[in-house]
């Protein structure tokens, strides 16, 4: 399906953007299998680990939990683990620099794992005169920097404590998931004046309840089992975009993928080597 394909799809589409209204509107979008195929805190991982701030452990342990991700789902046991070993990575590096590897890990793999089927429907939002947020578990300086580059209005995330401009391996209150993300959302609206009766959200997983629930408007996209049989259950749309791309943004995010997934292997692999000559 080409963009302008999607984009008039959505158009048509009762789940998509109906145009703005008194209330206000914003639509709210997860990032990682909803807005991006995948987790985004694993190709972050390479970024790091090309730059030594990741260890070939640190990194296997990121393929297997993206691996897990893709045939599964998401788990918060897994998230949790994520964040534990993120913020402990990150503790005395600087967010300039924290920035500066997100921009190139976006040009170089993320910006060809963007659902195109997605994306068009974030641009119908904007068009429509809705303020539209990514509301994401990843830091917020990766969501922000996405946002940015998507032209959506901001990002919401989880926020690592830094001081002086570096970070000390603290959050600021929570990570930004399940319950915690309808109660930032809830938070937002307050402050903006947005009417979530006549918002939207679109999320993955059975973690993205709390916000789906929090809107009048809740899709499913890419759902894993727990979320398409609520969805069915309850009457909310389901649109499944992984399987409608491109054949140039298939052979791009293939290409991307192997590259990823072979580059970690090659990593771990040359530890092995050094580990048994030593």
């Amino acid at each position: 399906m080409t963009g302008s394909e999607a984009r008039d799809e959505a158009a048509e589409d009762p789940t998509g953007p109906a145009g703005p209204s008194e209330g206000h509107a914003a639509a709210f979008f997860d990032l990682d299998n909803t807005l991006i195929r995948g987790a985004s805190p694993f190709h972050l991982a390479v970024g790091l680990r090309a730059r030594g701030m990741v260890t070939a452990r640190d990194l296997a342990e990121f393929a297997v939990i993206q691996a897990r991700y893709l045939a599964f789902g998401e788990n918060r046991r897994h998230v949790d683990r994520v964040r534990g070993r993120g913020l402990s990575l990150v503790a005395g590096h600087s967010v300039a620099e924290m920035i500066a590897i997100g921009e190139e890990v976006w040009d170089e793999v993320l910006s060809l794992r963007v659902f195109p089927d997605t994306r068009a429907l974030l641009t119908q939002h904007l068009a429509a005169g809705h303020e539209v947020w990514i509301v994401t578990a990843s830091p917020v300086e990766i969501g922000t920097l996405i946002a940015a580059r998507l032209g959506a209005t901001g990002a919401l995330g989880t926020v690592a404590e830094h001081v002086d401009g570096f970070y000390t391996g603290r959050l600021v209150g929570d990570m930004l998931h399940g319950e915690a993300k309808a109660k930032a959302v809830r938070a937002l609206a307050a402050e903006r004046g947005l009417d979530l009766s006549r918002s939207y959200a679109y999320g993955d997983s059975a973690n993205d309840l709390p916000i789906l629930s929090t809107v009048g408007h809740p899709v499913a996209i890419n759902p894993d089992n727990r979320l398409r049989r609520r969805a069915h259950r309850v009457g909310w749309p389901v649109r499944e975009f992984r399987g409608r791309r491109s054949a140039a943004t298939r052979h791009g995010v293939r290409a991307a993928s192997w590259a990823g997934a072979a580059w970690a292997l090659g990593v771990v692999a040359r530890a092995v080597r050094r580990a048994l000559k030593a």
